[in-house]
């Protein structure tokens, strides 16, 4: 009987809540208005011919790590930054290897860890999801090979201090440091300015969020040149399909399109906390395109209550830390301004609903 790896046997599945998802989606991070103009004009010229070929992504690679500042040896187009981690993992885990990571967190870190065989180590956040430096420096071994951290983090949206990442790095030569900063446009701060004084570290970008590209999937991992060539030995040369190579520099381009949406993100993400602190409901002030947020009892109740408004919300009671909670994406201010309404909307259906039970 063919059977699979143990370490795959207890391997937990990720399941999105894909299904169903009409309405204004704010559950899953997405760029909730689509992509930059730009982008559909190239997807409008693309030929047949075009698509009848082979990708070669080596161009796209280089401007790509021009726009980051780097040079192309420093950089791996992937399939979105999932496909990143998983080479990553692959490039430099050994069955009696330990992964740390802090959670909550980004699932997929965990799962790709698991799969080598490695042993993952939770180390849990602080109070109120404040990064564990402390705990984390402690947790460090010499089987140590890969620590992982989300920054800012989803789904809490908190922001590690980059002193705290460098000290981390550098307390750990013999491990990849993954700095993932799929959420870099909407806190503004980023590693990458001091890596190349770090050889150990690694950053992972993504076109999934600020720049509207999630169906295209297109990642992007930076790191000393030798290291990239060895998550490169890994990686399949056509995993980055035609269609987002051709997009890409259109999507890079474009900044006008991104800074607006960004901004647009921010002003909604200072309204929706000002109006969960006006209505004493907890939360934790992010710097991510999304809000984490506790209701306890009634989550059940405000999911379906935004549900039924047309608005989808992301039920995270499942995540470590996460009882009752609850995260929301902003999007444009006139999102903004429809996801608020139907928030005190099932609130207040809620609140008289308990003061008169059936």
């Amino acid at each position: 009987m063919l059977n699979p790896r143990d370490a795959i046997k207890t391997l937990p599945l990720y399941h999105p809540p894909l299904a169903g998802r009409d309405g204004l989606r704010l559950d899953f991070n997405e760029n909730t208005v689509g992509c930059s103009p730009r982008v559909l004009a190239c997807l409008r010229e693309l030929s047949g011919e075009a698509l009848a070929r082979y990708p070669e992504n080596k161009p796209t690679e280089a401007l790509t790590a021009r726009h980051l500042g780097i040079d192309p040896e420093e950089l791996l187009l992937a399939n979105g930054t999932d496909e990143a981690i998983h080479l990553l993992c692959e490039a430099f885990l050994e069955p009696h290897h330990e992964v740390l990571i802090v959670v909550p967190t980004f699932s997929m870190y965990e799962i790709y860890a698991a799969a080598t065989g490695a042993k993952v180590i939770q180390v849990p956040a602080g109070k109120d999801f404040a990064f564990p430096l402390d705990d984390l420096l402690a947790r460090i071994t010499d089987n140590t090979r890969l620590i992982a951290v989300a920054n800012p983090n989803n789904p809490t949206g908190i922001q590690a201090r980059a002193d705290d990442l460098v000290e981390i790095a550098r307390r750990a030569p013999q491990a990849a440091l993954l700095i993932d900063e799929a959420y870099y446009e909407f806190s503004g701060e980023t590693l990458l300015p001091r890596w190349r004084d770090v050889p150990n570290l690694f950053i992972s970008r993504t076109l999934s969020k600020a720049y509207g590209l999630a169906g295209l999937r297109v990642g992007m991992l930076a790191g000393h040149a030798q290291h990239i060539e060895s998550v490169r030995r890994v990686s399949s040369p056509y995993s980055v399909n035609a269609v987002a190579l051709a997009c890409l520099p259109a999507a890079l381009a474009d900044h006008e399109y991104v800074r607006d949406y960004v901004e647009q993100v921010r002003r909604g993400r200072e309204q929706l906390e000002r109006e969960l602190t006006e209505l004493h409901i907890p939360f934790w002030p992010s710097r991510a395109n999304f809000v984490l947020m506790q209701f306890g009892d009634l989550n059940p109740a405000f999911i379906s209550g935004m549900r039924k408004r047309g608005i989808l919300v992301r039920d995270r009671s499942r995540d470590f830390g996460c009882q009752g909670c609850v995260r929301i994406t902003l999007g444009t201010l006139e999102q903004t301004t429809r996801l608020l309404a139907a928030l005190r909307e099932t609130l207040e259906e809620i609140r008289v609903r308990e003061a008169n039970p059936a």
